[in-house]
C-alpha cells in the first residue's frame, strides 16, 4: 500500500473516495448568516471613525475620499462607481486639484459616487500594489455603511486614472460588475483577466501624448481576439472620439450607463487569471499559495456539473474554492487537467473557508465553503 501511494504522488494523480466529514448545506447557511452579522457589527463599531473622518489608514500612508450618494437604494442594495482621478507624478496641490475635478465629473442616476484621493503623488499613484488593499477596504466599508451591492460595484477613471484603471480593471477583475477606462495608458498591463468583466475604452483621436490613441486601438484589437475565443465573454467597446485631445468634453460620460447595465457574477462558470506584477492570493474561485503566487503566472478554468477543469497553469499548485452555488457538495467532485484525474471524491464543507473568505474580502456575496488543493502534473 505505501508503494501504491508512493507511486501517486509521484505521477501526481490524487484520486480519492472519501467520505467527506463536514458541515451540512443547512449549517454553511447558518454559518454564513450568523458570520455576515458578526462581521457588520464590528466593521460597524472598528471602522466608524475612518468613515466619519473620510481617511483610509493602511500603514504609513492614507487615502482620502468623498463621496455622494444619488438616487433610489433598490431592494439589492446601492450601486458603486469608485471614480480615480487624474494628475500623476506632480506635486502635491495638482493632483489635489485633480481629486476635486473628478467629483464633478459623472453623475450616476443611482449609487454611490466615491472619489478617492491617491495615496501618494506618483506616475503610478492608481497602480502600486497598495492601492489594490485600499480599494477593498474602501468596497467592504461602503458595503456595511451604505448598503452597497457587491456585485454592482464598478471602477473608472480619467488621464493617471485611466491609467490605473488598465492595471486594476484586470488584477481585480473578480471584484468589479465593470470597468471604464478615460484618456489613459496601459503600460505593461494585458486583458486576459477581463474575461468576465466588461470593459470600456474612450480617448480622444487627437490624444497622441505616450500613444495613448494608439494604445487605445491596440487594446481594442487584443479584446476583440479575446472575445473570439470567448464570444459571450470580454464584453467590451473602444471609442476614439474624433476631433478630441486628452479632454473629451464629458462626452465620456456615457460609460456610466453602459456600465449600470452589468451585474457581477461571483462565480462564474469560466475564468482566465492572468497575475499582474502586483500579485493577488484569490481570483473568483481560484486561489493559490506559496510558490504559486507569481507575477504573470495564467490559470484557466471552468466549472461544468460536478466536474472543475484547470485548462492550463504555470504554477505548480491550485486551490479550488466551492460552494453549493457552484456544484452539489453533496455529491462526488472531480478535477481534471488534460484528462488526467487529479481530484475524484466528496469535499467537506468547512466553517473555517467560510471565515477565511469572508475575511479577505468582507464580500458576504462571495462567500466559499470548501476547498481542493491539486498539483499540477508538469
Amino acid at each position: 500500500m505505501q508503494k501504491l501511494i508512493g507511486v501517486l504522488l509521484v505521477t501526481l494523480v490524487c484520486t480519492f473516495e472519501v467520505a467527506a466529514e463536514g458541515l451540512s448545506k443547512a449549517d454553511v447557511a447558518k454559518v454564513s448568516n450568523d458570520l455576515r452579522i458578526e462581521h457588520l457589527k464590528r466593521v460597524l463599531v472598528e471602522r466608524k471613525a475612518e468613515m466619519e473622518s473620510k481617511v483610509v489608514t493602511l500603514g504609513d500612508l492614507k487615502m482620502p475620499f468623498w463621496y455622494k450618494t444619488f438616487g433610489q437604494s433598490p431592494a439589492g442594495g446601492r450601486s458603486l462607481y469608485i471614480s480615480l482621478h487624474g494628475g500623476g507624478g506632480a506635486p502635491a496641490a495638482v493632483n489635489d486639484q485633480q481629486w476635486e475635478n473628478q467629483k464633478r465629473l459623472y453623475t450616476p442616476k443611482e449609487g454611490v459616487y466615491l472619489v478617492p484621493r491617491a495615496p501618494t503623488n506618483t506616475w503610478n499613484l492608481w497602480h502600486q500594489a497598495h492601492i489594490d488593499r485600499f480599494l477593498i477596504r474602501l468596497i467592504e466599508n461602503l458595503i456595511v455603511f451604505e448598503k452597497v451591492n457587491p456585485n454592482r460595484v464598478y471602477v473608472l477613471g480619467y488621464s493617471a486614472g485611466g491609467d490605473g484603471v488598465y492595471q486594476i480593471g484586470p488584477r481585480m477583475a473578480d471584484t468589479w460588475a465593470a470597468a471604464s477606462m478615460m484618456a489613459g495608458h496601459p503600460n505593461d498591463a494585458k486583458p486576459d483577466s477581463l474575461l468576465n468583466t466588461p470593459f470600456s475604452i474612450q480617448v480622444g483621436a487627437l490624444d497622441s501624448a505616450y500613444n495613448r490613441n494608439g494604445v487605445a486601438v491596440q487594446w481594442g484589437k487584443l479584446l476583440d481576439q479575446l472575445q473570439t475565443g470567448s464570444p459571450k465573454g470580454y464584453q467590451h467597446f473602444t471609442k476614439l472620439r474624433a476631433g478630441m485631445g486628452h479632454w473629451m468634453n464629458r462626452e465620456d460620460a456615457m460609460a456610466i450607463p453602459w456600465m449600470a447595465k452589468y451585474t457581477r457574477d461571483p462565480f462564474p462558470r469560466r475564468i482566465v487569471w492572468l497575475q499582474d506584477a502586483e500579485t493577488h492570493h484569490r481570483f473568483y474561485w481560484l486561489s493559490v499559495r506559496g510558490e504559486s503566487v507569481k507575477g504573470r503566472s495564467r490559470i484557466a478554468a471552468n466549472v461544468e456539473g460536478q466536474t472543475v477543469t484547470i485548462e492550463s497553469s504555470t504554477v505548480p499548485e491550485v486551490v479550488i474554492l466551492l460552494n453549493d452555488k457552484m456544484l452539489n457538495l453533496d455529491q462526488s467532485v472531480s478535477v481534471l487537467y488534460r484528462g488526467k484525474i487529479l481530484y475524484q471524491g466528496l469535499v467537506a464543507r468547512q466553517q473555517t473557508v467560510v471565515e477565511r473568505t469572508l475575511r479577505e474580502r468582507g464580500d458576504p456575496t462571495s462567500l466559499f465553503c470548501a476547498e481542493i488543493a491539486v498539483k499540477i502534473p508538469q
